[in-house]
This record gives structure tokens, sequence and C-alpha cells, in this order.
């Protein structure tokens, strides 16, 4: 791979700049359309946008881990230096020669690259939620009386939460596809739709339906559950251990595969442990396998929490969303192993992790606890 700087700022405004000019096009076509609502009506509009294309970026950036092209750009934030991989022609063409399979391409460098102009685009629409939600409140022209409002500390919070994403994308690069820095930017990436899906499912204690205390408790332990899950499953994607487990129920041709901790070591390169030396297949498995086991448990306590919802006729709507989001998650984790890593199957099972969270983050915005 050709020699650069890990970073090099001097094509960060021209970045920015591509990041506004991405968001402004919805932004306008959704300023123009919600043009004769009040002024809350219209920031929930940006805050649903916002959260449309924070989804999309999850998706994308699950697509730029499971097509290699997480290094398509060897240095942050631009590429070798340009604002896009046309500036790079010339570096991306002799790392190509040197490597054509490398992790290093044309096509590599313009899905790296198109993942950050989206990230950006998202930075500026939560910056504008920010600054208008707190500048609104501060002239007092929010509507009240138990309408929808973007509250200015939530705004700032989702907007350092999308700072130190950025941080974890560039850690991602420069620390060379950690396992750790590549799984806690999923779990930031995730933990960016809860906050954005809690300022949009917000409702007024008086419009909550009521429930039972245990009933509530079933989602927040379902949350941490799911959260859990899914750090597995991002470990498992960065350790590209997808694979290391042929068949279902069975691991290749076993039911109990033998046991290899070294995976599981966090501080570590990717493919080798903390010693340097390269993974044992076992590792790989022991990786797979854990996900493996920790889907049954979710699943089984999915099963008793929408058995108990619907006893109870708790959220129906919210309820069947879930039922379909886990049925979904059963058949692209199953088509992973079974049909060989199909990538439209397991960029729908990234999406998938995040529509639950935010599923959840619904349930627990829309209810109450019964006094």
């Amino acid at each position: 791979m050709t020699e650069v700087d890990l970073y090099n700022l001097s094509p960060t405004l021209r970045l920015l700049g591509m990041g506004v000019l991405i968001a402004l096009l919805p932004l306008a076509w959704t300023l123009y359309s919600s043009r004769n609502q009040p002024v809350n009506s219209k920031l929930r509009a940006i805050t649903v946008l916002t959260l449309f294309l924070t989804f999309d970026l999850v998706l994308f950036g699950s697509f730029t881990r499971l097509t290699d092209s997480g290094l398509g750009c060897p240095d942050w934030p631009g590429c070798y230096g340009s604002a896009s991989p046309i500036g790079a022609v010339a570096h991306i063409d002799a790392a190509q020669t040197a490597m054509p399979t490398g992790p290093v391409t044309h096509s590599k460098a313009w899905i790296e690259m198109i993942h950050r102009y989206l990230a950006m685009a998202v930075g500026f629409l939560i910056l504008v939620l920010a600054l208008s939600s707190t500048w609104q409140r501060w002239k007092g022209q929010f509507s009240f009386n138990g309408a929808w409002q973007v509250k200015p500390f939530w705004a700032w919070l989702t907007l350092f939460w999308v700072c130190m994403q950025g941080a974890f994308g560039a850690l991602t690069v420069t620390l060379k596809l950690s396992p750790a820095i590549v799984t806690l930017h999923l779990l930031g990436g995730i933990g960016l739709l809860v906050l954005l899906s809690a300022q949009v499912a917000w409702k007024p204690s008086s419009q909550r339906q009521t429930i039972g205390k245990f009933h509530r408790q079933l989602i927040w332990a379902a949350a941490a559950f799911l959260t859990l899950q899914i750090a597995f499953g991002a470990w498992v994607s960065t350790n590209y251990a997808v694979l290391a487990c042929t068949g279902f129920p069975d691991c290749n041709g076993q039911w109990w595969p033998a046991w290899n901790f070294q995976g599981f070591e966090i501080w570590r390169g990717l493919g080798i442990d903390s010693k340097g030396q390269y993974l044992p297949m076992e590792a790989l498995v022991s990786i797979h396998f854990v996900h493996r086991l920790m889907a049954l448990f979710v699943f089984s306590f999915a099963a008793i929490m929408l058995w108990q919802f619907k006893k109870a006729d708790i959220l129906p709507g919210l309820t069947r969303v879930l039922f379909a989001l886990l049925t979904l998650q059963l058949i692209t984790g199953l088509s992973n192993v079974v049909l060989d890593w199909p990538l439209l199957a397991a960029v729908a099972h990234t999406g998938g992790a995040g529509a639950l969270m935010m599923t959840l983050t619904y349930m627990l915005s829309r209810s109450k606890i019964q006094r």
C-alpha cells in the first residue's frame, strides 16, 4: 500500500462543504413541505429526516465493512489528502497495481468516501437541530399544549454523540480496522439511532399508554440483552467469523465445538491475538458460536415478552412490528450461514438490529408505568 500520513486535515473544509451540500437538498424539501406548519412541526420533520438518513448511514457503514472498503482511503478525513478519490487517482492506481485485490481500489475508495460524506451530512443536520431548537426555545416560539417539541438538551447530546462517532470513524481507519474500535463504532451508530428515535417518538405523559412496572422492565431488559447481542454480532463481523461455523443448527458438524477464547481479547489487531500471533480457527468458531447462543437466549426472551404484551394488549402496533423484525433477523441471520454470507442479507441483518433498537425505544417513549 502506498505510504500516506494517517491524518491529513487539509481537505477538511471541502469535505464539510460536501456534507452540507448533500444535506441541503433533503433539508430544503423538508422545510418546503412543512412551510405552513408551526415551528415545532418543522423541527420534528427535520428530526425524522435526520433519523432516516442516520439509518441509511448505518446501513451504508455495514456495506462499507462487508465489502472490505474500510481502508479504501487509508488516511482521514480525506483520501490521500484529497476531498474525493478523483484527486487521489495516482495514489489509488499505485496501491491497486501493487495489490489488485488489496484494501485500496477505486471502487473501495468511493465506497469509503461516500460513507464519510453521508456521515458529515448527518452531522450537519444534527447541528441544525441543536442550533434551531436552542434559538426557538430562547425566543419562546414553541407551541406547547401537549404538542411535540424538540428538547435542546437532547439535540446537543446527539451532536456530541455524532462527533464521538466521527472520532471512532477516524480511529477505525488509523488503527487499521481494530476489532474493538470497529465494534464500538457500530454500537455508536446504533446509539445514534436510539437518541434520534427517542426524540421522534416523544409524547407527553398524558398521551402514553399506561403499563405495569413488570412490562416496562421487560422492555428495558430486552434493550439491554439486544445491545449485548448487537455487540457480539459486531464482534463476529469485525473478526470475519461469519463463516467460521458452517451448517445449522450444528457448527461444522458438531453440536458443541471446541472453545478458544483468544478471539475475545479486546485490545488486539485484526486477525491476531494480543501477542501478535495469528488467531486459530477455533477462536473464530468460538466468536461465532457465542453469538448463536446469545441469539437463542434473546429470541426466547423476546417470545416471552411478546406473549405477555399480546395477552395484556400493550402497544399492539409496536408489538407486531417487533415480531416482524425478529422474524426478519432470524431469516437474515440463518441465510448468512446457510447461503455463505450474501451481501444483501448481511446488510439487512445490521439494519434489522438497528430497527429493533428503534422499536424498543419507541415502546419506552410511548408508555409509562401505572401508578
